[in-house]
């Protein structure tokens, strides 16, 4: 009887469509202010989190009730990311297509591992992956897989290798295990992003194992200190150096690894595509040489989180190493079935806002966005240098690192500004030295953003004088 109520209650929840209206009034209360709130929220807001704080409750609640404490006390406690002042950690803004296609997308709540289970996207993903190939210019061969970000692509994309790897050396990875296997190498540059390592050491490699390349001083591998490879080596490459958004010498050093057999993995989490824009592709140039590539669509391409695409020109390599059986496995015929190219069986389906976001920007949009961000980075860099800051990195994409005179004032002049909340950096260390770093990800950052975030640099720095 209960049972029979709750469903009665719900559906006609979904009848009447009220509790839907007023989340869609919450949503544009949201957008509307989202140009001008404080980027990060107050202390209030924060405290006023204290009000999610109960016990599971033992009776039914009200849906009104929940959506009004969402968005009265969720809200103002959001970060403001999908804003123009938002430089922390790399995060992308949200194009408005995209969020009101992931809507659409959430009513659909498609489950995505199978043809059967959703159609429509495994047309989509199928769609998307065309269109990622003639944008990088990858080998026709290339498959993708949609996961939650780069970091998953990135564990996907050395699995592959792994398997191959050990099908050269006559070795079933998949049903030896690691116990007993041959040696495998790993090969990977000293500025190497944190996930790469983490995915190193999920698949059973030890981080000891991993042979480091010396850098130069913006965090590219020096080609010439690479040891020598062979057919037992994985090379990790770098599309985007989290702080300075350098590049690997891809084409130079892709080139010759491949005289060894080894395989290429290219980490670009917001850097592959720099490839899409007329001005920036050299930075790209030769990334079609490597094996697999990871990329985020939430970054650089504003879709909405989470989107991650693993890349792998060795199908049978990426969908052996992410195995996936059951009697109960209904696999679709000349059809696509996107859970072989991915860890996950249930998926939501990611894709959608991925392919309307790539059909609403088009070759020419894409270029604009990507481009328009190196653009705001080099505002930033030239108006903090006209203030008096060091930037310490070469401008090539779309970070930014900043210096003053000091590590102590450097610090100092960050927590400053992010107590201001008039735009939001992080810190980090870059060669042993404090640096502000700054990441323009958004869309909607305009010239006038980056020189208002300028002010609250001049000001933050200021007050440390008084």
């Amino acid at each position: 009887m209960k049972e029979n109520k709750l469903q009665k209650q719900m559906q006609q929840e979904m009848i009447d469509k009220q509790i839907f209206n007023q989340v869609k009034a919450y949503a544009f209360d949201y957008l509307d202010k989202s140009s001008e709130r404080n980027v990060f929220p107050t202390d209030e807001a924060i405290g006023q989190l204290t009000l999610f704080d109960e016990q599971l409750p033992d009776k039914r609640g009200s849906s009104e009730e929940i959506l009004a404490l969402l968005h009265e006390v969720g809200s103002p406690a959001t970060v403001s990311q999908i804003g123009g002042r938002y430089f922390g950690l790399v995060n992308g803004g949200i194009i408005p297509t995209a969020l009101a296609v992931k809507w659409l997308s959430d009513c659909w709540d498609q489950n995505t591992p199978l043809y059967v289970t959703s159609p429509v996207t495994s047309k989509l993903e199928g769609v998307v992956e065309n269109w990622l190939k003639q944008l990088f210019t990858l080998p026709e061969s290339t498959v993708a897989g949609f996961v939650s970000g780069t970091s998953m692509a990135i564990l996907c994309g050395i699995a592959a290798a792994r398997y191959r790897i050990y099908r050269r050396l006559d070795w079933d990875i998949n049903a030896k295990g690691l116990i007993g296997a041959p040696g495998i190498r790993i090969v990977a540059g000293k500025q190497a992003h944190g996930t790469v390592i983490k995915a190193i050491t999920l698949l059973g490699f030890g981080k000891e194992m991993i042979e480091w390349v010396e850098v130069d001083d913006q965090g590219r591998i020096l080609p010439e200190k690479i040891p020598a490879l062979d057919d037992r080596t994985i090379l990790i490459l770098q599309a985007g150096n989290v702080n300075s958004g350098s590049f690997d010498a891809f084409d130079q050093i892709c080139e010759k690894a491949r005289e060894t057999n080894c395989w290429i993995h290219i980490d670009g989490a917001f850097g592959l595509w720099a490839a899409g824009a007329e001005k920036l592709k050299h930075l790209t140039a030769g990334i079609e040489k490597a094996d697999s590539w990871s990329v985020d669509g939430h970054k650089t391409l504003n879709t909405p989180y989470d989107c991650g695409i693993v890349l792998c020109s060795d199908q049978e390599a990426l969908v052996s190493a992410l195995q996936a059986t059951g009697s109960y496995i209904v696999y679709g015929e000349d059809h696509r079935d996107g859970m072989l190219y991915t860890p996950e069986m249930s998926r939501r389906a990611r894709a959608v806002e991925l392919w309307a976001t790539m059909k609403y920007l088009g070759r020419q949009g894409i270029d604009e966005l990507v481009n328009g961000l190196h653009e705001r980075a080099a505002q930033f860099a030239r108006e903090l240098k006209e203030n008096g800051f060091e930037i310490v990195n070469e401008v090539v994409f779309n970070q930014v690192l900043v210096a003053c005179a000091s590590d102590a004032e450097t610090e100092s002049t960050l927590k400053n500004i992010q107590d201001m909340r008039e735009c939001w950096c992080g810190g980090s260390v870059w060669f042993g030295k404090k640096v502000i770093r700054i990441s323009v990800c958004s869309w909607a950052t305009t010239k006038e953003d980056v020189t208002r975030s300028v002010k609250s640099f001049v000001r933050a720095r200021k007050q440390l004088m008084c």
